[in-house]
């Protein structure tokens, strides 16, 4: 079955003001839908679906690749990692810009447009087979993929007028944080709690983080500061969350770091930003820095890299979770036929997709539902969805009717504070 067309659609939907390391959510986050469609030439047409950054050096490279990708078979993945690499070489290098995630740093440009399309083509041969895209990966593991509740400090707000006060309101207390988590684990059911944090004084943090415990007693925590606390933060703040907390997730930056931080105070260290290639595994394997990995398909180049990456995270005895950054329903599915094919998951994974409201997503009959913490995975063929073209449209006359056109936390913190340098370490 060879590829007949390619379609990629920028899309924006809203985003609440949720705080973090580099600054805070602008009104609008930026997503790429991709539609691959193939078929023989008198058969039926399928549509496999893949969901990426929207950023524009990421739409300006899917949208270079998706001509290109025509008359390959969906089952060709090593030709279509070939096409990706020779039309990248084509376009002038992309240039370094306020990156949070990985999966948008130019280094990362060709295991993510390889992750946006892979998805999409193993969608496709999963309905051919008709069979569900987790069967294509091994088959399932578990049916029902647990994820975690991801908590923000937040404002109420948005600063800019036009914009509608926020539904979850404010949360810049531990009290507020504690009304965030009953709300969420009311709503979806969740049996783990991350808070994000690196983005108000350590102690507001740390109080936190004590007063989740208070609240959900034996319930596993975590907090991820981004890698912007001083050693010497994170290393009084380990002697307090120490036997609260699951593992730790970035509290300093860098290798050297995050190893002298596990050998001060021997707790599990979780990352996803100083491991987001296998050199970068090798390393942190050498030096005994991170324990945990959280891998995330966008970034380490599709669902099958990221199976890769969960074999050597087994051999080298690591724990093993998936990151999360501003999705819809597409990569949420993705994430969890990933996730439920893969035996060494050791902990929930994340999930931004709480805060998308039902009327942004794109697929047919809104959102996918997480209830009990997990997303369940069925026999549906493929993904198991379909997008909706109403809804489609509507999302991508929202990014035609704004201005902005790549993530940018920072500047978008400087309207609030314009002394805000986003410094590392900050605290």
């Amino acid at each position: 079955m060879k590829i007949t067309a390619v379609r990629v659609t920028p899309i924006a939907f809203r985003d609440p003001p949720l705080l973090n390391a580099a600054g805070i959510h602008e009104p609008y986050a930026l997503r790429s839908i991709i539609e691959v469609e193939a078929g023989h030439a008198a058969g039926p047409r399928l549509v496999g679906l893949g969901e990426s950054y929207g950023d524009a050096p990421v739409l300006a490279a899917l949208s270079a690749i998706a001509p290109a990708l025509v008359g390959l078979s969906i089952h060709d993945l090593n030709g279509l990692e070939q096409i990706i690499a020779c039309e990248l070489g084509k376009m002038p290098p992309a240039q370094a810009g306020a990156e949070l995630a990985p999966g948008s740093q130019p280094s990362r440009l060709l295991p993510n447009c390889l992750s946006a399309f892979e998805v999409a083509l193993l969608d496709l041969q999963a309905q051919a087979a008709g069979v569900p895209l987790h069967d294509v990966l091994g088959g399932a593991v578990r049916r029902q993929v647990p994820f975690s509740a991801y908590l923000f400090f937040k404002y109420a707000r948005h600063i800019e007028p036009e914009e509608a006060p926020d539904a979850w309101g404010e949360a810049v207390t531990p009290e507020q944080i504690v009304a965030q988590a009953r709300r969420m684990i009311d709503l979806h059911g969740f049996s783990s709690i991350k808070l994000k944090a690196g983005t108000l004084p350590p102690a507001v943090e740390i109080a936190s983080i004590e007063a989740l415990s208070k609240a959900f007693p034996g319930m596993p925590l975590r907090i991820d500061p981004n890698g912007v606390w001083s050693m010497e933060t994170a290393v009084d703040a380990a002697r307090k969350l120490g036997p609260l907390i699951e593992y730790y997730e970035d509290p300093v930056a860098g290798q050297d770091g995050m190893a002298q931080l596990h050998r001060e105070t021997g707790l599990p260290l979780a990352t996803n930003m100083i491991v987001v290639s296998f050199a970068g595994l090798r390393e942190a394997v050498a030096k005994n820095s991170v324990q945990i990995v959280l891998s995330d398909h966008h970034y380490w180049g599709g669902l099958r890299a990221s199976q890769h990456l969960a074999v050597m995270c087994d051999t080298f005895g690591l724990g093993l979770s998936m990151h999360s950054n501003s999705h819809l329903g597409i990569s949420l599915m993705a994430m969890a036929h990933l996730a439920a094919a893969t035996p060494n998951l050791s902990y929930a994974c994340d999930t931004h997709y709480p805060w998308v409201e039902e009327a942004d997503e794109v697929v047919e009959g809104g959102k996918v539902p997480i209830l009990g913490g997990c997303v369940s995975v069925g026999d549906e063929p493929g993904l198991g969805l379909r997008l909706d073209p109403e809804r489609l449209a509507r999302a991508h006359a929202t990014f035609n009717r704004i201005a902005i056109r790549t993530r940018d936390d920072l500047g978008q913190m400087r309207k609030y504070d314009p002394t805000f340098s986003g410094a590392r370490p900050r605290y």
